[in-house]
């Protein structure tokens, strides 16, 4: 009877009925998110976080994050060594790991795994490719010693802590079981069956998943680390807020992942439910094209410092999605430095913007995505501004509207959100706000939020590449500090006021559920009733 109903649990909530349950069964749980990004499940050419999350379940890594620490933990790899010239990192792997096939784990996969991720040249690749990688060079980058070791050759110096972080994210770090995915290769390489099959080791495997609908990942008996609580985990797309409320508090659901702030706070008030807050990756944050010469004077950038409310932005608009932070590193890296404190002070902006020469302001425009925190933090900003002579009009749309026009370097100012930190590392988030290589038009580096508002500072840029491959650990924190404190000096064109955050409400009797989805896991969690 309890495989029946079961059943008919998970045929309502697929069918977008109410369940005849009055809450969802013990060993599955029922999970609601938003998967408009989700285009496939092959690991090499996935992109956002909401597909990171559905395969941190179905594929291993080498190592991984601990989600409360970000500190390197073992996955498959029981350990590892940097070589003593820095350039080489030695894997072991875990010799009882078994694939959901029952293929053993070994170091020929991992080989394959980084091979086929090289040789496809898609999303997945472009963090290896920034630090030398070539697909020309596949057999001196990735080696195999023997079964159960695996040897990462680097082709340039580097953090080889950076490269362990990046490689313990799903997608490029998801290792392949490469005899299941060569039985269905044909000629792409597999990347038609991995679209909606899975050959991975993780304590789930893929069982069914359609696009703007649910995905189904079902327990992997063969795991082998400890067996999950739940047998099946359903995840949901529900991109609206109150159906994601009202699941919760009719018990159809046991976790929500994309809830807006007024569910939020209603759900809050809810003895049944537990909403929880986790740091994430980036920050939302104003940026000024250094192309439009107002922007191209400091003294008019560091005026927009001093024209945001930082505080009353994240107390009124933020929480659950931001905490007030000013830097351009993340808070959870290490190195990072507290925030230098700047607040709305319109008189001091107002003496800025006069040494400029607009002692009466001027006119310029506001882009923003039209999702309500953007909006309602642009709004903010353009009244602030207003208050110094700034008359900025905002202009919305989509995501691909308002960044599309920021990657076309065709905007004044821009409140946006971005900035990596997937990776607790200060390069992580350097790279993606502060570096910039080539300024040219030509050189199209839309990956680098810098380029994009075409802000280049040759020392920072030298900063940042002598940092990342300083050896001695307090040396290189101490770098990074220095290069924090001559962002300010130098005023570079990307403000953050505020750092992501994701919020998720779920079930008091779930536990051991991760917010973040970059290190999200399903395999800890468990019902208690």
């Amino acid at each position: 009877m309890r495989h029946f109903l079961t059943g008919v649990a998970l045929s309502a909530l697929l069918a977008g009925a109410s369940p005849v349950l009055a809450e969802t069964p013990d060993d599955q749980l029922i999970v609601a998110f938003t998967m408009t990004n989700v285009l496939t499940m092959d690991p090499a050419a996935i992109t956002g976080g909401e597909a990171v999350q559905v395969l941190n379940n179905v594929y291993d890594a080498l190592v991984e994050l601990d989600p409360e620490t970000k500190a390197l933990m073992p996955r498959l790899a029981e350990s590892w060594e940097v070589g003593e010239d820095n350039l080489s990192i030695t894997f072991h792997l875990r010799p009882d790991a078994t694939f959901a096939s029952g293929n053993p784990v070994t170091a020929a996969d991992v080989k394959y795994s980084f091979d086929r991720v090289m040789t496809l040249g898609q999303s997945q690749s472009s963090g290896l490719n920034s630090r030398g990688f070539t697909p020309e060079r596949l057999d001196e980058q990735f080696q195999v010693v023997d079964d159960h070791t695996f040897r990462m050759v680097m082709p340039e110096p580097g953090d080889p802590k950076m490269i362990l972080m990046y490689i313990s994210q799903a997608g490029i770090g998801s290792i392949l079981d490469s005899k299941l995915v060569e039985e269905h290769a044909g000629d792409d390489h597999g990347q038609g069956w991995l679209t909606n099959n899975s050959a991975g080791s993780g304590a789930f495997t893929l069982g069914q998943w359609r696009a703007n609908e649910y995905v189904i990942l079902t327990r992997n008996d063969g795991f082998w680390g400890e067996s999950p609580a739940m047998k099946r985990v359903l995840m949901r797309h529900l991109p609206e807020s109150q159906s994601q409320r009202l699941g919760l508090q009719q018990g159809d659901i046991d976790v929500g992942f994309s809830l807006a702030a007024s569910d939020l706070r209603a759900l809050e008030a809810d003895e049944k439910i537990t909403v929880e807050t986790e740091a994430s990756a980036g920050f939302y944050y104003l940026a000024a094209s250094v192309a439009d010469e107002k922007f191209a004077d400091p003294k008019v950038r560091e005026a927009l410092r001093y024209l945001i409310d930082y505080k009353g932005i994240n107390g009124a608009i933020m929480p659950y999605f931001g905490v007030e932070r000013q830097r351009v590193i993340n808070s959870t890296a290490f190195g990072a430095l507290p925030d230098p404190g700047y607040a709305l002070d319109v008189e001091k902006a107002k003496a800025l913007l006069a040494e400029a020469g607009y002692p009466d302001g001027f006119d310029t425009t506001l882009r923003v995505i039209s999702t309500q925190e953007f909006l309602d933090s642009a709004t903010a900003i353009q009244g602030t501004l207003a208050q110094a002579g700034i008359k900025a009009e905002i202009i919305t749309g989509d995501g691909g509207q308002i960044y599309g026009a920021m990657r076309d370097r065709q905007f004044e100012l821009l409140v946006g959100r971005g900035g990596g930190g997937q990776q607790p590392h200060p390069d992580s988030n350097l790279r993606a706000l502060v570096y910039n290589p080539d300024n040219s038009q030509e050189a199209g580096l839309t990956n680098y939020q810098s380029w994009r508002t075409s802000y280049q500072d040759a020392e920072l840029n030298g900063l940042i590449e002598s940092a990342l491959v300083e050896r001695d650990a307090d040396a290189q924190i101490a770098q990074y500090q220095e290069i924090q404190e001559l962002i300010d000096q130098k005023v570079t064109s990307i403000q953050p006021f505020s750092e992501r955050v994701v919020t998720a409400a779920f079930q008091n009797d779930v536990s051991g559920v991760v917010i973040d989805p970059w290190v999200s896991r399903f395999e800890d969690v468990v019902k208690s009733r």
